[in-house]
């Protein structure tokens, strides 16, 4: 048999400092699980961008006759599907007709069955706000008196749960997915071409799109347990899956889905045919445009002839050929030089359709989530929705080229390393993203918040300012990596000091072909491989400035991870304004359902016909209330008055007057129970005081009831 030789095992010695990439990167990834964890567990639920500001009949109230219908009042517009509203009688029974209908704006209604007992009833509702978010809540009236009742809710709020959780995930996944797709095919096209034909990039902008077209994918089967029953069981039902296609929210995710089937055609061209013309263009670039046919670039003959022998055949050739050949030369010249022009041509031409299509695609994800969220509810939202989108493009601009830079720094060959006026470049480009996303942001933050006491003192507004201070910090770390790219300028790779190379030991090991130690040969291979990867890295981080922009960039990244962890939780929290417009209705409402007292002066024009009569309702709500007149003089005295009658007129929607004849008490008091109002509004209540026979007054005034 023939021996073969194979190099014993290399003994490396000195420090290894490239291999601290890998724990780098690590420990992103692990900074990418606990933020994420922390979010999903210190997160409620999403919160509802919804709120129920008003009912009929109210939260509590007692009415004496059965009414016809519930109506629910929101803060803003909701979608609401069969059943999204129900009624239960004291045993749990629905007593609904199951079809909820917009009565008017944003207040929605169910109609009841007749016929209905006494007792306690409960209103359930899940509905889905404008920007997607579920909504849920309940509340208790009485007929008659209450009751006990057998109803028992769930502690469960809409999107909470297993489910919610996993939708979180989704939106989080869906978010990054973005950035790293837009943002690195940005930063190849714009600021590292050669960027293309690097693996470890192509990596990053795939597992982008994978990671976007997952999540769309999941979000789309969650949804409908999400927004509904929040069951596992439910994710795979194709019922509801056909009834999230027909809403706006499955609409945009449908929409995503098709945008990302062009996107990977996208990025087969730019992984494919673009970075093979680079490569192409390698050699001509190398070159310089020279002949490349290979003749021999000093004119000597490879076959080794004389010199004589050429002198002489150059003469006898001379007169015939002189004119033909040196045309033939010019014209193979001239082909030579436009060569490189008609490749650059091409180039120029395939990388601006890449940069328009990629922009268009871009754009229409990102219109995805603007057409859905926030920007589509609230005011201005003509405005608001293409500025989202700027929003959108901006960030992944920003962050996703970092990843890729990142990437392009840490995993880039040792020969293939990013050029400073790349990094110089992409700096520029960062700059701009960081200009457009202020400026967005400002408007966006104006527009959700609405005021300086909710950016204080709402959930939104509190982590509005986390967000600002983590950008904060991000542009710190940005000015300290532009330091770096500087220096990088003025200290070019090439420059880098020489690099020792380690010792290692070259005693060959004799392995006999066929002997069937082929895991022996396999291991020295692994460890040949090991120390050509070891010298690589180390070449690679000889460069002090390059070093010190690789910590600044993976700093930035790791701010990048927290930063859009935040901005997720954002999303699905209520926006300041809505939060204070509704709990302004929440306590209006709340001021409105109290004891109701009115204190109003009269004057009979009779003698001793001067006083004030006090008007009491409690507790001042729809329905069934209770009414107490007093009557006194300008001393404070009760005034024995022979009769008072009081009357309520709504005169918004024509209703009244509704005449009552309280029942004298005691001197100067007067009383009546089961006072009904039949609706919410501002009442005009008349109170007509007979002091005499012939004299009375009638004195109003208006208040708000219900």
């Amino acid at each position: 048999m023939t021996p073969t030789t194979v190099p014993r095992r290399a003994a490396v010695r000195g420090p290894v400092r490239g291999v601290a990439a890998v724990p780098r990167i690590r420990t992103l990834l692990l900074l990418f699980l606990a933020v994420t964890g922390a979010v999903l567990a210190g997160a409620a639920p999403a919160s509802a961008h919804a709120a129920l500001t008003g009912s009929n009949p109210q939260q509590g109230a007692v009415v004496t006759q059965a009414p016809d219908q519930v109506s629910l009042t929101f803060s803003e517009k909701v979608a609401m599907s069969d059943g999204a509203v129900r009624v239960l009688d004291p045993k749990g029974k629905r007593v609904d007709t199951g079809k909820p209908f917009e009565a008017d704006g944003t207040t929605y209604g169910v109609k009841l069955h007749s016929g209905l007992p006494d007792g306690t009833f409960t209103v359930t509702y899940q509905v889905v706000s404008a920007d997607s978010h579920p909504v849920s809540g309940a509340f208790t009236f009485s007929i008659g008196a209450p009751s006990q009742t057998s109803v028992a809710l769930s502690g469960t709020a809409a999107g909470g749960g297993v489910v919610g959780t996993l939708y979180d995930i989704g939106r989080y996944v869906s978010y990054a997915g973005f950035i790293l797709l837009v943002g690195g095919a940005a930063f190849v096209l714009a600021c590292w071409q050669r960027g293309a034909g690097i693996r470890a990039v192509q990596r990053l902008v795939v597992s982008g799109w994978l990671a976007l077209t997952g999540a769309t994918l999941a979000l789309l089967l969650l949804r409908g347990s999400y927004v509904g029953s929040g069951k596992i069981g439910d994710i795979f039902d194709l019922s509801l899956l056909a009834q999230v296609l027909q809403t706006k929210s499955g609409a945009a995710l449908v929409s995503r889905l098709l945008l990302l089937a062009a996107a990977a055609l996208f990025i087969a061209v730019l992984f494919g045919a673009y970075a093979r013309r680079d490569e192409d263009e390698e050699p001509v670039r190398e070159t310089g445009g020279e002949d490349t046919t290979g003749a021999p670039a000093d004119g000597g003959d490879p076959a080794g002839t004389s010199g004589a022998d050429r002198a002489g055949a150059g003469v006898r050739s001379g007169a015939e050929g002189a004119g033909t050949g040196d045309r033939a030369e010019d014209d193979d010249r001239a082909e030579d030089a436009e060569a490189p022009d008609l490749a650059a041509t091409d180039r120029r031409d395939l990388t601006f359709g890449l940069a328009i299509g990629g922009t268009v695609v871009a754009a229409g994800l990102a219109a995805s989530w603007a057409m859905a969220e926030h920007a589509s509810t609230g005011i201005q939202t003509d405005l608001a929705m293409p500025v989202d989108v700027l929003h959108l493009l901006a960030v992944a601009v920003w962050l996703g080229g970092l990843s890729t830079l990142l990437v392009a720094l840490f995993r880039a060959p040792a020969g293939e390393q990013i050029e400073a006026a790349a990094v110089r470049r992409f700096s520029r480009v960062a700059f701009g993203g960081v200009t457009v996303l202020a400026a967005t942001g400002i408007y966006q933050s104006w527009r959700q918040v609405g005021s300086w006491s909710a950016l204080t003192g709402t959930s939104y507004g509190q982590l509005l300012l986390v967000k600002v201070a983590l950008v904060a910090v991000l542009v710190g770390i940005a000015w300290i990596s532009r330091r770096w790219t500087a220096q990088l300028s003025e200290a070019p790779a090439d420059a880098a000091p020489p690099v020792e190379e380690p010792a290692t030991e070259k005693e060959p090991a004799t392995v006999a072909a066929g002997s069937g130690d082929a895991r022996r040969a396999a291991q020295l291979a692994r460890q040949r491989a090991a120390v050509a990867t070891t010298r690589q890295k180390r070449v690679r981080d000889a460069d002090p400035v390059r070093t010190g922009l690789r910590r600044s960039v993976l700093a930035e990244t790791g701010v990048a991870i927290v930063l859009l962890a935040v901005t997720t939780v954002l999303t699905s929290t209520e926006p300041g304004r809505t939060e204070e417009e509704a709990r302004g209705a929440t306590a209006a409402a709340s001021q409105r359902s109290g004891p109701l007292s009115l204190k109003i002066p009269f004057d009979t024009g009779g003698e001793d016909g001067k006083g004030t009569v006090e008007v009491t309702l409690d507790p001042a709500r729809v329905g069934s209330d209770e009414m107490h007149v007093f009557v006194v003089r300008p001393n404070g005295k009760a005034f024995d008055v022979p009769e008072v009658k009081v009357a309520f007129t709504l005169e918004a929607k024509k209703i009244g007057p509704l005449p009552v004849a309280p029942d004298r008490i005691a001197t100067g008091h007067w009383s009546a129970i089961g006072v009904q109002i039949p609706m919410a509004g501002d009442w005009k209540i008349a109170v007509t005081v007979r002091t005499s026979d012939i004299d009375q007054a009638t004195v109003t005034k208006n208040a708000k009831i219900g």
